[in-house]
């Protein structure tokens, strides 16, 4: 009787122990954070690489993965909240500014997220943004550039991309510098032969701002914009609006398209035989893998703005690293798009590690003075410090944008090479672009 009333007793003990040991030591939780992309429609190629980028930084983020030269990689999870692991809820916005407004509230009151990653669209983002702003919710804008987003004084949006405003002096300032003879393997180009600028751009939120942003840089750069265009995005036909932007004879043809567009002005400009010495996207399609394996030779000399290329792991070693990882299990390089992803859930998750809390207002509070460096990121920017007031509240300060040109390497790939910033470009710019 003796005996079995000590083992009771030691059972019970070890029983008290154990509840004693969980109530100290709570179970790792979930975090769930909503993530809206174009997942169908027009945009569907860039929603994929979008997905794609922000699921790799949550597998290297939860697990830990030595190979991986960023603190994110070495902790396996939220440390300062007990490990908890990052949980990420997909919505499809098909592109539709009303229907990511309605996939917000769902993933607020529903799925009880604890904030919002998105949108790439800058007309999504926008509604969306104005969601989380009523109900007091963070919100992560990773790849939307249209520059009014960060100029509405809101107080839970913060964007880590560069926006169009950044990209489009870039574009600018390479046009200058091919006539001061600072373009990699090109001579200096008379000002008269590379001044007659056209652009086209889809009629969106973002499209719409491109075009502004474009003719306010070509007067103070000096340059004229002949014919400036808006067409309705996911076009069956833009055999006019290429034979409106021919028939000015331009020296470039600047275009802000999503990915179906951007495949069709292309396929357009060669079935009309085009000729620009310049031909330049604002990236989105222009960079969509799709762009590439679809237009395959005709996309060679063509330009791009991104925030990422391939040849960046050259420089960077966690670039290279995280672009094996992800190419080995999609299949392609990482591109903007995917890159922008990665960047954007790694934000969010430095930004809960640091606040230790899932609280609405700690998360604000952390997101306004967070510092990242850019030696943890993937993309070549200087970090990541959002600006906490004024006119541009919420957006990135050290961001910076790259102009790839697609180009032939010594074994007959297409790759994207670095042609702006000069100093670190990694090949001769072909210039002019052939005549299709």
């Amino acid at each position: 009787m003796m005996k079995t009333r000590s083992v009771l007793w030691a059972v019970c003990l070890a029983l008290a122990v154990i509840a004693v040991f969980r109530t100290a030591c709570p179970a790792a939780e979930t975090i769930k954070i909503g993530v809206i992309y174009p997942l169908t429609g027009g945009a569907a190629a860039e929603g994929r690489e979008l997905r794609a980028g922000a699921e790799l930084a949550a597998r290297i983020a939860n697990d830990v993965m030595p190979g991986i030269d960023m603190d994110m990689a070495r902790r396996g999870g939220i440390t300062s909240l007990g490990g908890a692991k990052i949980e990420l809820i997909f919505k499809d916005h098909e592109g539709n500014p009303t229907l990511g407004a309605d996939l917000a509230k769902q993933l607020i009151l529903d799925n009880k997220v604890v904030g919002i990653l998105g949108c790439y669209h800058s007309s999504v983002t926008k509604t969306v943004s104005a969601v989380c702003e009523q109900y007091g919710i963070p919100m992560i804008n990773d790849s939307s550039t249209s520059p009014a987003l960060t100029q509405r004084d809101f107080k839970w949006f913060w964007r880590t991309t560069p926006h169009d405003v950044t990209f489009t002096r870039d574009l600018f300032e390479l046009l200058k510098g091919l006539t001061e003879g600072k373009v990699k393997g090109v001579p200096a180009v008379p000002g008269d032969q590379i001044k007659k600028l056209v652009s086209a751009c889809e009629k969106t939120e973002w499209g719409s701002q491109v075009s502004e942003t474009i003719e306010g840089f070509a007067k103070q750069y000096g340059f004229i914009v002949q014919k400036s265009m808006l067409y309705a995005a996911k076009s069956a036909d833009l055999s006019s609006e290429v034979r409106s932007l021919q028939a000015v004879k331009p020296d470039a043809m600047l275009f802000a398209s999503y990915a179906s567009d951007a495949i069709l002005m292309v396929k357009t400009l060669k079935a009309q035989k085009a000729c620009a010495k310049i031909i330049w996207g604002q990236n989105a399609g222009f960079e969509a893998p799709e762009f590439r394996s679809t237009l395959g030779d005709d996309v060679v000399g063509i330009l791009t703005r991104t925030v990422f290329a391939p040849r960046v792991a050259a420089v960077k070693k966690v670039s290279g690293q995280v672009n094996e990882l992800y190419k080995k299990e999609i299949g392609h390089d990482l591109s903007g798009a995917s890159a922008r992803a990665f960047t954007g859930l790694q934000t969010w998750v430095e930004i809960l590690e640091k606040a230790g809390s899932t609280k609405p207002e700690d998360i604000q509070k952390t997101a306004n003075s967070i510092s990242i460096p850019g030696e943890q990121l993937i993309v070549p920017w200087r970090g990541i410090k959002f600006a906490a007031a004024g006119a541009d509240r919420g957006q990135n300060e050290l961001g910076s944008g790259i102009i790839g040109q697609y180009q032939k390497d010594k074994d007959g790939n297409i790759v994207l090479e670095i042609i702006y910033p000069f100093d670190v470009s990694t090949a001769n710019m072909i210039y002019p672009f052939k005549a299709f």
